[in-house]
């Protein structure tokens, strides 16, 4: 678990699949993500708990700490045929304006480097996401190189290890 000042991190977990549909679902959510069914938030989760025990990453919920609410998610997620680990972040609309992503990103990046092998990070952020854009600024990322994702076109940010 990972503690900020107003958020807690945990791993995500099976209990969280009716969150986690309901996120994506969420029509100003979704314009940069993909909707998920029941069974696709199932099979993500499985895929997630996957990464954790073979990789020692993957992401967390994203809690208010305050009231326990369920707000979002943000963690690592590795792409083999990238060959590089992922931060992202994904927040209720309710919960955007208040610096939360920038909060919850931070925590997942600084406690990546901290945990893991890794000299950089990238993030892969939907064209047109100028929200996601200011987040990965925030946090020091620059842009690398465009890419698709998913059918998407996308830039692929990075980050070099925090100093």
């Amino acid at each position: 678990m990972i503690e900020t000042e107003r958020l807690l991190l945990r791993r995500l977990r099976a209990e969280d699949v009716d969150a986690l549909v309901a996120l994506h679902g969420d029509k100003r959510v979704n314009r940069f993500v993909s909707t998920y069914s029941h069974q696709q938030a199932l099979e993500r989760l499985a895929s997630d708990k996957q990464q954790w025990t073979e990789r020692g990453h993957g992401l967390f919920a994203v809690e208010l700490k305050s009231s326990g609410e369920f707000i979002g998610r943000v963690g690592l997620n590795y792409w083999e045929i990238l060959g590089e680990v992922e931060l992202g972040w994904i927040l209720k609309a309710e919960a955007w304006g208040h610096g939360y992503a920038t909060e919850a990103a931070g925590a997942c990046l600084e406690w990546g480097f901290a945990t893991l092998d890794a000299d950089h990070f990238i993030a892969m952020i939907g064209h047109g996401n100028t929200a996601s854009v200011r987040v990965a600024e925030r946090l020091g990322f620059t842009p690398l190189r465009k890419d698709v994702l998913f059918g998407h076109p996308c830039t692929v940010y990075s980050v070099d290890q925090l100093a």
